[in-house]
């Protein structure tokens, strides 16, 4: 028998086990408890910079531009947030007071004048930024496991708890690498 297909062989087996092996792991770490819904992607939502989606249900909320009446950004609320609410026959919604004030509400204020920072109210130790770009499109920016991301969606995964102390697992943020101009999705760890 000759030795060289058997060593071909061999080796080929064993390197394709471990680029099984690590796509599984990848896989696995990335898809480990994820939420049983099938989440809709909000589309040609004018003015929109990112959304949030969360179990229990595909209502989505959407955080767009404020633009004043004179077309220019309002200053001192830059960002107007909204629910589509999918689970009510995609109808737009604004916050709730109490939703705006605990839970999907945002503070900001300006660092110049094509920048803010804000986070949202119930949160408040993951803060974000709003900045013109070179393309004169505002983006969201926020750092994320040593990696800054320009914001496109944040999916936080609920597993019971209450309405006042919701049980969240997790906070999966995806978005464009501003160091690789890929698109990743980094998780949060609660």
């Amino acid at each position: 028998m000759n030795k060289l297909p058997f060593n071909y062989f061999t080796k080929s087996l064993i390197v394709v086990t471990i680029l099984v092996n690590i796509m599984a792991q990848n896989l696995l770490a990335q898809s480990k408890n994820p939420s049983p819904l099938n989440f809709p992607t909000p589309k040609n939502i004018d003015n929109m910079l990112f959304y949030i989606q969360r179990d229990p249900n595909t209502n989505t909320a959407v955080y767009a531009l404020n633009y004043q009446e004179n077309g220019k950004i309002n200053k001192s609320n830059p960002i107007k947030a909204y629910w589509i609410r999918y689970a009510e026959k995609g109808e737009q919604k604004d916050l709730s007071y109490i939703q705006r004030k605990f839970a999907y509400g945002i503070e900001s204020k300006t660092l110049n004048n094509e920048e803010f920072e804000f986070q949202f109210v119930s949160y408040k130790k993951f803060p974000l930024t709003l900045k013109k770009m070179e393309d004169q499109k505002y983006h969201v920016f926020v750092s994320v496991n040593q990696k800054r991301i320009q914001l496109e969606k944040i999916f936080v995964r609920i597993e019971g708890g209450s309405f006042w102390l919701p049980n969240v697992k997790y906070a999966e943020v995806t978005g464009i690498d501003a160091s690789s101009n890929k698109t990743i999705t980094e998780r949060i760890l609660f």
